[in-house]
């Protein structure tokens, strides 16, 4: 009798922590592949921990221990023994007391195996990834060698601080949980880190491994990894010797043998195992030759032949387990009784299989079959309950996996190889239902994890199983897309286009209820009829997406009907075709509407005589989009570039309502600057318009208003239909025309506010910038177009501006862009005048003048240091105006000192640069545009040019509308060489195709506003190449302007068309940037 108690044990290991940790072990079952002699005095054995450890005990013929030994680093330090013996030990007594060691232990080895290979694919399911964190820290002022620590996080949804590293690394060594707080527990058995990890962690447990050998946490003898003419490795650095070994050359003394010249080799080891028969048993063993062994515990490096292997880890995974078995056996033979024969062939052999080199002798190998594998599954259904009887089927063998018993005999004779691969696969997808084990048989009982199996696992079993159901399970069935019906149609009555939705078997009071469990973001819905209605169906997603993003009534399904506006006609057609919602119809009307809207061009409309001749192509389709959105009562945006002719696209169409449908006056609304130039160009191409101008004082325009009746076009202007917008509320109209539309890209505006209070069958807009700062802009027209077709102002900064400009989402800038195409007509001069003479623009870079850099440079110091301590007392966002006044005096600046600075004397550079570029283009016979922001420049200009006795002529918002005609036609006719021109009062809206050359004195943040400046020369008419100059003043804001138009052009905007630019307001690092020296 061995002499194992408690109070041995605690005296060999002279620790109670050790002795405590070592029952821990072995209450936990880390000790396996417990060998002995026939004498049963020496004993070997596996005990696991981080790796497995080999552990060995020798007895003498009285029962007493003589020694112990174990492979973990810390048995060399301790006087004791280690948790692994006191573990092993604790077998060694518990395999005594069951009386015989031999046959207890061969059937323990075959049944550990085979558990093995068959857990492995478990472990592997269960195991979770987990993510690190390292952080390196250097504290001053200690010394060298001290100062430097890592810190480390582990977690899986979150990183968590590991407090105490060597609690941590002691815990992957013995595989005990430890606990991060409630929701997180580190599980060494269970969560893996990922390889990029590993190289980390195995340096932190070498260092470990070094402290445990050096310093005793127990008090005991210290050790020292440094033993004379030796130096100790332990596991870890020995493979990392190994790793730095790699394609080298060296000696080694090994298992008290001497080798010379061993290299280290990358490759797998082919071993040759063999299987017999012996009585009803099978017998393995290993012919490998004498010097083949492991070098580490895990036998991720063996030694054979002159060589040290280092095996992959499949191979380490998969043939290792089962050579350490068979080493590990009585006499190197594994021994596979005859009760797991069938089990070790079908979970051992195909996992070995081509991993080595496997030899079986016949009379076993004849007797194992492989018949082709069958599962019959049989569900039935009592009242709220799944049943299930699931069989394998092997020919004429038939096995309930839920029941030990098979259902027919078996010949012992034959060793069935089973398909487990299959097995295991049908074992998986009955877990993702969550069935659970009864009286031999499955069953599930909650109607959620009933609809999960039905909908989700049911269709995957059908691909391996046959599947049997009763007639009252084929109630719970699922309806599907094929269960569907729809239509949709334009309802002339209404004006409104009617979809509705059906669901066969489903009324509309149950599909309301549907939708709202959408809403509720149900998994399913549980019809009367028992089936279930999956809500994440792909086509009832895109039902309940039109009802929530088309849909005007409250309730969306009325009667299974639901209303839409009309103006989402094409947004829903586009939306039904790229969803392949086939089993919606369309009606005719419906369908006629798409087709007039998508292709216009198509559509027969009679262009008054007197315009035929006039119209260029471009123009003809315009004329035939307004005709056609006007049909269906849809609003536009005619978004042309500058000089192509809106005005005369919309007289044309005007003309033709007249003609076609009879006297309406329609009204257009204009910047004050363009009111006479309308009434201008329509006497220009017709007499057959009566044009009513309302302007004057207040009493005038009452009575003008009054009599709007008797014409066909009104016009007036923006300040003026603010003031009198009571008096037109009165009036219906054929359309409201909006000239210069940006004025009403403020929704918060009068402006805003006023025109969209006008009554009228249709609303057009004219802009060649219908958005010149953010998103929202368009949006303000649009809801003058067509109110709520682009949401309110508030979802669409959440839906549309702020995911496209803040967060670059296309595909919420593509939905933007099909919701808007049908009804915004943008052609460039580039692509429709290809007769247009070119542009040439030229970016002129000037110096200041040494005063005016002082000035400027004082300015900015002085002007940096209040703006940063007005952000930093009031916010970013209250200090507005004091930066832009900042902005302002360095623009000024850069211009000319004097704009601001009484009494200056100096010179400006870029002035200096203006003459003589002056002096040059009207030798060469140039006409020129000059534009500047600051009307006080302009001034300044006045003077230069008439000191050098040039001509010019003046506009700012001084002058008043006919005189500005005046001075249109004369500089056109060719009165004076320069046209002087403030930017806000002149740049939209005049035809000025005199001037061959266009200067831009200072930047402005917009450059759409520069170019439609620009515009005023360049469009139709234009006979010359026009020169465009912009004269930007070096490393001052100027230049810093134009950088940031160049980033922001970076953001095209697709809203409109290629072409346009969006430029977004700007952040506080753009405002930063500016103030930079």
């Amino acid at each position: 009798m061995l002499k194992i108690n408690d109070r041995i044990l605690m005296d060999i290991a002279k620790s109670y922590e050790s002795y405590i940790r070592g029952r821990q072990y072995y209450e936990n079952g880390r000790v396996s592949n417990v060998k002995f002699n026939k004498e049963c005095t020496r004993f070997k054995g596996i005990v696991r921990g981080n790796e497995n450890y080999e552990v060995s005990a020798v007895f003498d013929g009285m029962g007493n221990l003589l020694s112990s030994s174990c492979t973990c680093p810390a048995y060399a330090k301790y006087s004791g023994d280690c948790k692994h013996i006191i573990a092993f030990l604790l077998k060694i007594k518990e395999f005594e007391s069951m009386g015989a060691f031999g046959e207890r232990i061969d059937k323990n080895s075959a049944k550990n195996i085979i558990e093995y290979y068959r857990d492995k694919d478990e472990e592997e399911k269960i195991s979770v990834n987990i993510e690190c964190e390292y952080e390196f820290s250097m504290k001053p002022y200690q010394k060298v060698g001290e100062s430097s620590y890592l810190n480390l996080k582990i977690g899986e949804d979150r990183l968590y601080v590991v407090k105490n590293i060597k609690g941590f690394l002691r815990s992957l060594e013995t595989g005990e949980d430890i606990n991060f707080g409630k929701n997180f527990k580190f599980s060494p058995q269970i969560h893996k880190f990922k390889d990029e990890d590993m190289g980390i962690i195995n340096f932190l447990r070498l260092l470990y491994e070094n402290y445990e050998i050096n310093y005793s946490e127990y008090g005991f003898k210290k050790e020292n990894i440094f033993r004379n003419q030796k130096v100790l490795l332990t596991p870890i650095a020995l493979k990392s010797f190994f790793s730095l070994m790699n394609g080298k050359k060296f000696n080694a003394d090994i298992m008290g043998r001497k080798y010379e010249n061993i290299t280290i080799m990358e490759d797998d080891l082919l071993f040759n195992m063999k299987i017999k028969g012996r009585n009803s048993d099978l017998i393995m063993g290993v012919d490998s030759g004498e010097d083949t062994f492991p070098l580490t515990s895990d036998g991720e490096y063996f030694f054979h032949g002159n060589q040290i292997y280092r095996i992959s880890k499949e191979q380490r995974e998969k043939v290792v387990p089962l050579y350490n078995e068979i080493m590990h056996s009585k006499n190197g033979i594994l021994r596979i009784p005859e009760q797991y024969k069938e089990d070790f062939i079908s979970e051992v052999l195909p996992n070995i299989k081509n991993k080595v080199n496997l030899s079986i002798d016949k009379k076993v190998e004849d007797a194992i079959y492989s018949p082709e594998f069958k599962c019959d599954i049989y569900f039935d259904r009592q009242d709220e309950v799944i049943l299930g009887k699931v069989s394998f089927i092997y020919e004429d063998i038939i096995i309930n996996p839920f029941s030990s018993r098979m259902d027919v005999s078996v010949n012992k004779e034959r060793i069935l190889l089973r398909d487990r691969e299959k097995e295991k696969y049908i074992f998986k997808l009955l877990e993702e239902g969550d069935f659970r084990v009864i009286d031999g048989g499955i069953y599930i009982d909650k109607e959620e994890k009933i609809f999960d199996f039905i909908y989700e696992v049911i269709p995957k079993l059908q691909e391996c199983c046959n599947i049997y159901y009763s007639e009252s399970f084929k109630g719970l069935s699922i309806k599907n897309s094929s269960y569907f019906s729809g239509g949709i149609k334009l309802n002339k009555k209404l004006n409104m286009l009617e979809f509705n939705f059906e669901i066969d078997g489903i009324d509309s009071k149950e599909l309301e209820q549907v939708f709202k469990s959408i809403k509720e973001k149900k998994k399913y819905f549980r019809l009367k009829d028992g089936s279930f209605l999956p809500l994440d169906n792909k086509e009832l997603m895109d039902v309940r997406n039109i009802a929530e993003y088309f849909g005007t009534d409250k309730r969306k399904f009325k009667n299974g009907t639901m209303t839409i506006h009309r103006f989402n006609s094409i947004c829903l057609n586009n939306f039904l075709k790229e969803k392949g919602l086939n089993f919606v119809k369309e009606d005719d009307n419906f369908k006629k509407l798409v087709q007039d809207i998508n292709e216009p061009n198509d559509i027969e409309y009679e262009i008054p005589a007197e315009l035929k001749g006039i119209l260029r192509d471009y123009q003809k389709f315009g004329f035939k989009w307004l005709k056609t959105l006007s049909k269906y009562g849809f609003g536009g945006i005619l978004a042309d570039d500058m000089g192509l002719g809106k005005t005369l696209q919309i007289i044309t169409f005007l003309l033709s309502e007249k003609r076609e449908k009879g006297p309406m006056p329609s009204l257009i609304i204009a910047p004050t600057s363009l009111v006479y130039n309308w009434e201008e160009e329509v006497r220009k191409f017709t007499s057959d318009l009566k044009v009513l101008i309302i302007v004057g004082n207040k009493p005038g325009r009452k009575e003008l208003i009054k009599s709007l009746g008797d014409y066909d076009m009104v016009i007036t202007s923006y300040p003026l239909i603010r003031r009198d917008i009571d008096l037109y509320q009165k009036f219906d109209f054929r359309c409201c025309i909006l000239d210069e539309a940006q004025h009403i890209k403020n929704y918060r505006s009068l402006n805003a506010n006023s025109v969209k209070k006008i009554k009228a069958n249709n609303y057009f807009a004219l802009t060649g910038t219908p958005m010149e700062n953010s998103l929202i802009e368009l949006w303000s027209i649009f809801d003058f177009l067509m109110p709520g077709y682009l949401l309110s102002n508030r979802k669409f900064l959440e839906k549309y501006e702020k995911p496209i400009v803040k967060g670059q989402d296309e595909r919420t800038l593509d939905d933007l862009n099909n919701r808007i195409k049908p009804f915004i007509l943008r052609r460039l001069k580039k692509d429709v005048l290809k007769e247009l003479p070119d542009k040439i623009e030229q970016r002129i870079v000037v110096d200041m003048t040494k005063e005016q850099k002082k000035i400027y440079l004082a300015y900015l110091k002085s002007i940096r240091g209040e703006i940063e301590k007005e952000i930093k007392d009031k916010g970013f966002n209250k200090s507005q105006i004091k930066i832009l006044a900042g902005l302002t005096r360095l623009r000024q600046i850069c211009c000319h000192p004097a704009i601001f600075i009484e009494n200056y004397t100096g010179e400006s550079g870029k002035l200096n640069s203006l003459e003589e570029i002056l002096k040059d283009a009207i030798d060469g016979g140039r006409r020129i545009l000059l534009f500047s922001q600051f009307t006080t420049m302009l001034g300044i200009i006045k003077t230069m040019l008439e000191k050098n006795n040039i001509s010019y002529m003046y506009l700012d918002g001084s002058v008043i509308p006919q005189e500005r005609g005046n001075l249109v036609r004369e500089f056109n006719e060719g009165v004076g060489k320069v046209f002087l021109i403030s930017l806000k009062a002149g740049g939209t809206g005049l035809n000025l195709i005199g001037a061959d050359m266009v200067i831009h004195f200072d930047p402005w943040w917009n450059p759409a506003v520069e170019e439609q400046a620009t515009d005023r020369a360049y469009r139709i008419g234009q006979k010359n190449t026009v020169q465009v100059i912009k004269l930007v003043t070096k490393g001052t804001i100027e230049e810093k302007i134009f950088k940031l138009q160049e980033r922001k052009k970076e953001i095209i905007d697709k809203v409109i068309v290629e072409g346009e630019t969006l430029i977004s307001k700007m952040s506080q690092d753009e405002i930063s940037y500016l103030f930079e020296s």
